[in-house]
């Protein structure tokens, strides 16, 4: 297994874990993502990769039904996108190889998942749990993530689609009530 794969199946064991807990009247609470409820919150997850993997060439079948089954989408799609990456199921092809021209320089589809999309699994699992009254369950690893996600972002970071400009953490705020507010939410 390489490293992406094994990053991959790192976020998405407790995102889908969390998922699967989320009762179906909580799909439709509002999340720290203005305009957005848990369910479209997974479906921006979905719908990110999906385009991403698509736009180098990763065909991931048809696109599962979020508004139906939130949960039983995002199980589909997680497991769909790790066989991609998986060494076992590849069809020859090493998708984590894949190069091109991103927006930091040259880059392949693996170090851009891991860089960004695996982050963003991080980040909006403390939405979904936030939306949902459930605990996200962040490791002080996932934490050291988020910002050190944030930090290879710089100033794109609070570009349109990414996060909201940061806001003031409150006095005596723990580290990810820190983390949080630098990425515009308010823990």
């Amino acid at each position: 297994m390489n490293t992406t794969a094994e990053r991959y199946g790192a976020a998405r064991g407790p995102l889908t874990d969390l998922i699967e807990t989320v009762d179906a009247a909580s799909w439709s609470s509002s999340s720290p993502c203005e305009g957005w409820t848990a369910r479209d919150v997974v479906r921006h997850i979905i719908d990110t990769q999906r385009d991403f993997l698509a736009t180098h060439g990763v065909d991931l079948g048809d696109e599962p039904d979020v508004d139906d089954d939130p949960a039983r989408a995002w199980r589909d799609h997680a497991g769909r996108v790790q066989a991609k990456f998986d060494d076992t199921d590849n069809d020859d092809t090493d998708v984590a190889a894949i190069a091109f021209e991103g927006f930091f320089g040259p880059t392949t589809v693996g170090a851009a998942l891991e860089q960004f999309y695996i982050w963003d699994m991080v980040v909006h699992r403390w939405d979904i749990a936030r939306a949902t009254g459930l605990d996200a369950g962040l490791t002080d690893a996932e934490i050291d993530e988020m910002e050190q996600g944030a930090d290879s972002f710089g100033d794109a970071l609070y570009m349109d689609g990414i996060c909201r400009p940061g806001v003031s953490a409150p006095a005596g705020a723990g580290r990810l009530e820190i983390v949080l507010a630098r990425l515009g939410r308010v823990a």
